[in-house]
């Protein structure tokens, strides 16, 4: 039952983004977003990651239907909680759609937020598995590269609500959207930080690919921008994804601990094993 709600959730997400795209539901997201310009908005060319995003969940999804073991350390209670939070990820990815175009932008800037918390612990929960060859590639690269992109879109639909609500000063905007760097960079890095433990697969390097391809797009973006403060962000987005890219590449070649997995028996490890999806 768990792997049919997150294969019907996995098509909702292309199938509503592709009604959004045509104005089943209004406006689609770049016409309100060029309406709204703030200094976290990123280059269009970013968005397309989003058709990368859908087919991986896609494939993910379908492989999870077919039975296949989904790694855990905790048994069936930690793989069940984590299909239903993947559920909830993947509805929630879609409603936002449909939200945001309506333009009930609170219930949009929850519902994003709720996308990420959902994905993001669904994401740790995989990522602690000791990682076993396919498993850990069609279970945690799709969550971690939505999850990736989530973690900045959050902030850039954030600033997007505040200036559409004027909460904050839309014309010299540089002072609040520096608050919303400093929170998205923890987020970012902690976050990345807990994924590259000690043991972990090299698939949870696509919650870092995302951010940076973003964070890439945001440069770009502001760049050309002639919003006072456009330069500052666009250098404090290329200053994120750098140190986000040494912590990274630092994550990954540090040397085991001696408690690591690697060290204590890798997939023999009595504590790390798959669970069939039920």
């Amino acid at each position: 039952m768990h792997q049919v709600l997150v294969l019907l959730a996995a098509l909702a997400m292309p199938l509503v983004a592709w009604a959004t795209q045509r104005g089943v539901f209004g406006p689609d997201n770049g016409t309100i977003s060029d309406r709204y310009p703030t200094l976290l908005v990123a280059d269009g060319y970013a968005f397309s990651i989003w058709g990368v995003i859908f087919l991986l969940d896609l494939v993910a999804a379908a492989w999870l239907l077919r039975g296949q073991p989904v790694p855990d350390r905790e048994g069936d209670r930690d793989s069940h909680r984590c299909h239903w939070l993947v559920v909830a990820g993947f509805a929630l990815t879609a409603s936002w759609m449909i939200v945001f175009s309506q333009q009930w932008f609170w219930l949009a800037l929850a519902i994003i937020w709720l996308a990420l918390i959902s994905l993001l612990w669904a994401l740790m929960l995989l990522a602690r598995a000791v990682p076993r060859g396919a498993p850990s590639w069609l279970a945690v690269l799709p969550l971690a590269l939505h999850a990736g992109w989530l973690s900045l879109a959050a902030f850039l639909n954030t600033a997007q609500v505040i200036v559409a609500q004027q909460l904050l000063p839309t014309v010299d905007q540089l002072p609040w959207t520096l608050v919303l760097w400093a929170l998205a960079a923890l987020l970012l890095l902690v976050a990345n930080a807990r994924l590259h433990a000690p043991g972990t697969g090299p698939a949870a390097l696509a919650f870092a690919a995302a951010a940076v391809w973003g964070l890439v797009g945001v440069y770009l973006k502001q760049r050309s921008s002639p919003m006072t403060g456009a330069d500052t962000s666009a250098w404090v987005a290329l200053g994120l994804a750098a140190a986000l890219v040494a912590q990274t590449v630092w994550l990954r070649l540090r040397p085991p601990g001696p408690n690591s997995p690697s060290r204590s028996g890798g997939t023999n490890d009595p504590n790390a094993r798959t669970t069939r999806a039920a």
